[in-house]
């Protein structure tokens, strides 16, 4: 694998599903092939913060793995490591390692208040005695793997987002569970809706990409709004009237994206943004269930569907997926492959290229997938398509 005898493993970006089922795996390959393992807590921030004296040193930012510290941890959502959205390359002074003098910190400032401190994370990961490192996460955290790539360090990514838009694969991790949760609680929530004649609104994760929407909506016969497509508000208010009004038990629903807008619309970011430039969506959930009562004069009910759903054991095919993500990652290892991700493509397990950020996510084919005039999924023309999965552009 190589001549240093340390694999260390990393998740960063939002937490799903089915993450210590990955960190798992990779312990027990790794470890039956006479390599130890090293946590690296709080995704990049425990590269960037952390002060490593040797191989054994002990730092809140490390944590070793082996075999009986992780066999219990696939049954449990989240990650035992811990998660960040620290960016090594785009550091503001407040998120810079506390115990850098301000001397040291001056040769890695890059302009407008932010630092690159890539220098610092490979020092660390050498006095760690790194060998590969095996990186899980989005698009975010994935795209600084290409830096350290670039500069030289063998790493292996996994993707994982419950959005399912990585570029490069056509599943990432999270995103079943994400599906099944969502049908659990629209199909748990019909009887509120009919009990008291109302549309419902769903608001989903997706500020980019419209996929968890999209198949939320195909499993439960739903109508869904996705960023791809841009609607017309009137339209859509006047077929969910339509489905409230031949509904026997008089409700309607629609599933929206939380980066869906309608035709027009101007929906500011809120909040500061985040290491990686991104802020906060407004609530588009609330505001297109005000929108749609003014339309129709039915009485709306805004329901979120987003923390619950990346939250909690990953069902069984995220189970899966992840576990065989792991193995394939460890397989491209030993074979001395590095600098790729663990992919599905064309429904089979690959590899490709580490994602290029300026690529953006990965996104619905609306002709293909979307019934943008009737705001539901395409049912039409899966013949050979791969099973639950769709293929890349």
């Amino acid at each position: 694998m190589t001549t240093r005898q340390r694999v260390a493993i990393l998740t960063g970006g939002g937490d799903v599903p089915g993450l210590n089922a990955v960190i798992k795996s990779v312990v027990y390959r790794a470890t039956a092939a006479g390599y130890d393992v090293l946590g690296i807590r709080r995704g990049w921030e425990g590269l960037t913060h952390v002060q490593p004296t040797g191989m054994d040193t002990v730092d809140e930012y490390l944590r070793p793995l082996d075999r009986d510290n992780t066999r219990t941890i696939d049954r449990t959502g989240g990650t035992i490591l811990h998660t960040s959205r620290t960016n090594p390359r785009k550091m503001r002074a407040a998120a810079m390692p506390p115990w850098m003098a301000e001397a040291d910190r001056a040769r890695y400032e890059t302009g407008d208040g932010l630092y690159d401190i890539t220098p610092v994370v490979l020092d660390h990961l050498e006095a760690l005695g790194v060998g590969v490192l095996v990186a899980i996460g989005g698009d975010d955290t994935l795209s600084y793997s290409q830096t350290l790539a670039d500069a030289g360090m063998p790493l292996m990514a996994i993707p994982k987002t419950m959005d399912n838009d990585v570029q490069g694969t056509e599943y990432c991790i999270g995103f079943s569970t994400a599906i099944t949760r969502a049908k659990e609680a629209i199909n748990r929530q019909r009887t509120t809706l009919g009990s008291h004649e109302r549309i419902g609104v769903f608001r989903i994760f997706g500020r980019d990409a419209g996929f968890s929407a999209l198949y939320t909506a195909y499993v439960t016969s739903a109508r869904c709004v996705i960023p791809e497509a841009p609607y017309d508000l009137d339209a859509l208010g006047a077929i969910l009237a339509d489905d409230h009004r031949r509904n026997p038990s008089h409700y309607a629903f629609v599933i929206t994206a939380e980066g869906a807008i309608w035709q027009g619309a101007r929906m500011a970011d809120v909040g500061e943004a985040d290491a990686f430039g991104h802020r906060h969506k407004v609530n588009i959930g609330e505001s297109l269930a005000i929108e749609l009562k003014a339309r129709t004069g039915i009485e709306t009910l805004a329901s979120e569907l987003t923390y619950d759903l990346r939250s909690g054991e990953p069902d069984s095919l995220d189970a899966m997926v992840a576990t065989t993500f792991a193995n394939v990652a460890m397989d491209l290892v030993e074979d001395g492959v590095t600098g790729r991700m663990v992919a599905i493509q064309d429904g089979k397990y690959a590899h490709a290229p580490l994602p290029d950020p300026a690529h953006g996510a990965r996104k619905v084919d609306v002709p293909v997938m979307y019934n943008a005039e009737r705001f539901r999924p395409r049912y039409d023309g899966k013949l050979g398509d791969p099973m639950l999965l769709v293929g890349l552009d």
